[in-house]
């Protein structure tokens, strides 16, 4: 008998809802520019929001986190005529992240059971510290090149960038993941959707 559960109908919602506002922000700057993107970029996460909270019944809190960031670093950026808020937010999103996961991990809390449980079923104790350590480094990491980034390049070249080549490093960084989660319990035919990548701030 087969027991592998069929991927939900909106097993690839979750991955739009976390990368649209981004293409549309990268999309709307460059044919209207910066002050311009940044309002259909907070318009198109509160629009992500929406749509999580009708179709797919739940919103992560690291995805209210950084929708919460874009509005207020975004209205920031267009009140005060100053891209670089929109390009501190994500350095504040990945630090912060960071933090949080390290704070759990020193109490033997790994805090992305409490977000991704239902998804890695399976998974032991030690894959959801191992899991939660990973991406404390990898947010860190990422913060620290954000911050890199932001002082070296252009606001056009740093945007490139962060769509392109940040979205790619997350998801390769994702499913590097996978094969320790596999000796730590996960099962692949037990995933009741796709698996997600945290959101890229």
């Amino acid at each position: 008998m087969n027991t592998t559960t069929k991927a939900k109908p909106h097993a690839g919602l979750s991955f739009a809802l976390d990368f649209g506002p981004l293409l549309a922000f990268f999309i709307a700057y460059k044919f209207t520019g910066i002050f311009m993107g940044t309002a259909v970029f907070m318009a198109a996460i509160v629009v992500a929001l929406v749509v999580s909270v009708i179709v797919l019944k739940r919103v992560s809190p690291m995805t209210w986190i950084s929708a919460i960031l874009v509005v207020g670093f975004g209205g920031l950026t267009i009140y005060l005529n100053d891209p670089s808020f929109i390009q501190l937010k994500p350095t504040i999103i990945y630090a912060g992240f960071a933090v949080l996961l390290f704070a759990g991990l020193a109490a033997r809390r790994p805090l992305l059971r409490y977000v991704f449980g239902p998804i890695f079923e399976g998974l032991n104790e030690t894959g959801w510290l191992k899991l939660s350590r990973n991406w404390a480094i990898f947010f860190a990491a990422m913060a620290v090149l954000n911050e890199v980034l932001r002082a070296w390049l252009n606001f056009e070249t740093w945007l490139t960038v962060k769509v392109w080549g940040v979205t790619a490093l997350s998801m390769a960084f994702a499913m590097a993941n996978i094969p320790m989660l596999l000796r730590h319990g996960f099962s692949v035919a037990e995933v009741k959707e796709e698996p997600p990548i945290p959101p890229q701030g």
